[in-house]
Parts: structure tokens; sequence; C-alpha cells
């Protein structure tokens, strides 16, 4: 049974920081510029600690997470970050614009603490591999700060909407924070503090099985630092606050959930040809071109393109793009033998257009290796499509490939049926706010 629970969360007193100024992306999603960006926008700004910066003369006792420890004590103790008086859920509704449409969602979820399971347990599940130098990254930064500063994406089942309509009803006054963030994002948050409210939210959570949306390598950071916990301890205490860990979660029923594609950006493959590339995925796939002649034509062919595309013009279609006056989508043969062609790919992974591109595509098309993948090699990753195709253009690569969005419920499904999917097949849109609120394990 997934447990969750209220709890005290910390958050920015909003008499001394506005939280526009003060909140963060998540720590992976926070590039270099946006460091600067946000360390410029308040003193108080959580990007030291979410994401701080080494330095050449760092040292055991003086290094970005000694720093993000002192600094998050200075401002507790400054009043600068608070503890809420009561046990709390956070209702938590972001209002956002589906990029590349003028369609406006409102995705609605709450924030609790929820106890952590191991995935063997059958209540928590994954659909990502995870990599050990985030992980080293993140248990170093929680064993310092013993702050869960950002946000677990969880998802879970309710095609009544029960969680859904206890969260609209307790979200009837003003917001309790709200900020528009640098994607036009409005994210409001509201504590729930009426206890029968909670407890009817915990009892319809406790049949649910949760999936892991965004979040694997935090999820498993805090599965790790439990274990140290317990280790230490010598025992094991359910009601020890790091046997839990603060999640959002969303119910996949829901309609303002929203998942984007990942493009894929090709760059120094040797010997590369369109026609020869073309020729070596000719027994498994057509290929339809919308040509054009110069830049008059071009915005046309492009339309078309995309709408068929993202119409699915086949169940299977991959589009790509490789300059040369022309927009190609490669549909799979009706007839192609997937046993053949993916041979010890399981069925439910077959299903998915990002292992078509991967296993067939890449490897047969490019001779793009599983290992060069993984260390990208030849592949960068791109939200936008026109971006993907303006790296084409620009000649900083041979080739992008454009892919649709995989469903929530494909996630689910497969992560449920134990399946892995491949690197960057998921990108949910959009991201949570770390800092708008802040589990402390050291209580």
């Amino acid at each position: 049974m997934a447990e969750i629970f209220p709890f005290r969360a910390y958050r920015y007193n909003p008499a001394l920081a506005d939280p526009a100024k003060v909140l963060t992306q998540p720590y992976d999603k926070i590039t270099p510029a946006m460091v600067e960006k946000y360390a410029a926008a308040s003193p108080y700004n959580l990007i030291p600690i979410e994401k701080g910066k080494s330095r050449a003369e760092d040292t055991p006792a003086d290094n970005v997470y000694t720093r993000a420890e002192k600094l998050l004590d200075e401002w507790i103790r400054a009043k600068v970050i608070v503890q809420d008086a009561a046990p709390s859920l956070y209702a938590y509704f972001q209002e956002y614009t589906v990029p590349g449409t003028s369609e406006r969602r409102t995705r609605k979820g709450f924030i609790a603490a929820g106890r952590i399971e191991d995935y063997s347990a059958g209540v928590v599940f994954r659909h990502e591999q995870t990599l050990s130098g985030p992980k080293a990254d993140r248990m170093e930064l929680l064993r310092h700060t013993q702050t869960h500063t950002g946000q677990l994406f969880m998802l879970y089942s309710d095609p009544a909407g029960r969680v859904d309509a206890l969260l609209d009803s307790a979200t009837g006054i003003k917001a309790t924070v709200e900020l528009r963030d640098e994607y036009d994002v409005v994210h409001k948050l509201w504590p729930v503090t009426d206890t029968q409210t909670i407890e009817t939210i915990r009892r319809e959570m406790a049949d649910k099985k949760l999936v892991i949306a965004d979040g694997h390598h935090r999820y498993e950071t805090a599965m790790a630092y439990r274990d140290e916990r317990r280790a230490r301890a010598g025992r094991v205490d359910p009601n020890a606050p790091y046997e839990k860990v603060m999640m959002t979660l969303f119910n996949t029923a829901g309609k303002g959930l929203t998942i984007l594609p990942t493009h894929r950006v090709v760059a120094n493959v040797p010997n590369f040809s369109l026609e020869g590339f073309r020729a070596a995925l000719a027994d498994a796939f057509d290929a339809r071109s919308y040509p054009f002649a110069g830049s008059a034509e071009r915005p046309r062919a492009y339309e078309q393109f995309r709408r068929d595309l993202l119409a699915g013009l086949a169940q299977r279609a991959i589009g790509a793009y490789a300059g040369g006056g022309a927009f190609h989508i490669f549909v799979l043969k009706k007839e192609a033998n997937l046993d053949a062609l993916l041979h010890g790919v399981s069925p439910a992974q077959r299903r998915l257009d990002v292992v078509l591109l991967h296993r067939l595509i890449l490897e047969r098309g490019l001779k793009i290796t599983q290992d060069a993948v993984k260390t990208e090699k030849n592949i960068t990753y791109e939200r936008e499509m026109d971006t993907a195709i303006g790296e084409v253009d620009a000649g900083r690569a041979q080739i992008c490939f454009l892919l649709n969005p995989v469903s929530v419920e494909t996630v689910a499904e497969m992560a449920m049926g134990g399946e892995v999917l491949p690197q960057k097949s998921t990108d949910f849109f959009p991201k949570l706010m770390s800092g708008i609120t802040m589990y402390r394990v050291n209580e």
C-alpha cells in the first residue's frame, strides 16, 4: 500500500523572500547561465543549495556541500526559511501553455511525505535507469543539509477523480504561494491542514501504486540515505523522518498531464549520406518525403510534414531532417518482422517509437551503438523540434530525428510491468519548482 503523510514543510518567508526570485527549476535542468541568473535574482535564491558551484580551492571542510549546509542553517536561524506550524498536505497546481500550441492547461497535484519503498515491494515503480554520478552528488548534499529541497514527480491512477475533487474543494481561496516562472508557468500552492480532508486523501491513496515520472536519482538517493541511517541506528524505526521522502503526486487520469517528446540530434557520423542511410533501412521502413525548393516553399512543406507526423501518418512514424531540401517520415512496414529485427527486446519495448529509433534506425542505419548513445558521442537531445532542425541547418549536425511523445498510460503500464524505458524517453512538462516546500530529515 502507498503510505502518504502530512508534514510541516519548511518554506520561504514571503515577508523576506519573493518566491519568484528565490525558487529554481530542478537541479538537473539548471544550466550554467541559469545558475548566474538565479544568483543575481536574490541573495536568498535557492541556487547555492540546489546546485552550488565548486571552486578550485575546495577542501573537505569547505566545499559545495558544506557551504549549502551552512547557508541553509543560516537562513533558518534568520527566519528567511520557516517551518509551518501545522502538519499539512500541500495542493500544488500549475497553469501552463502546452509548448508549440496555444492550449492552456492546469495540472493538479499535491505534495506529501511518502514512505520510501524498495522497488521489490511492488508499491513504487520506476521507468528509467539511473546513473551513479548524479546519485553520488545528491547523496552528499542530503548528508550535509539533511533536507529534500526538490520534488519527486509521482503518478497514481484515480479514474474517479476522488482526490482531485478534494483538492478542488481545498483550493477555493487565494493561494498562499503564487509565482510565474521563466517558462510562463504559474505555480500555486495551498497548505491543506484540515485533518478530515487529510485522512480522506490518505485513505484514497492507500491502495494506489506509485510510478516515478521524474526524479529517479532523487528517489534512489533517498532510499540509500534511509538505508545508511538504518545501519547507523542499528534498527528500523518506521516513524523516523528519513523513512519518508517529499513527493508531488498527480493523477494519471487528470487532464493536465503533458509529456513532450525529446528529439535526437546526430553529428560526427563518419561517411554519412542520406542515400546510404535510407538504403540501409529499406527492408524495415518506407520513407515519405516532403520536398521544398527554396525558402518560399519550405513553410508549407514543413507544416504538412509536422501535421502528418503529429497526427500519426502511420502507427509507427519517425520524422527526420538532414537538410537537402526535404523533410522525411520513416514508417515501419506492416510486414516488418520485429521478432527478428528486435531479437531480445521485450514485446512491450517493441511498441515504443524511441526503441525503433535507437535499435533499428540508429544502430542499423548509422552504426551508432548503445554504448555510443550512453556516452553521447554522436547524440544530443532537444525538446523543441525547430531547435533540432536548426542544428542541421547551421551545420552543427548531420541529421535529426523527430519523435511523437509517449503517452502517460504507456509510461505507467511499462513501469508497473517491470519495463525500463530508454534514456530520454519522457519529458514531463512543466517541471516542479525546487524550494516551494522543503522536507527536513534531521528531526
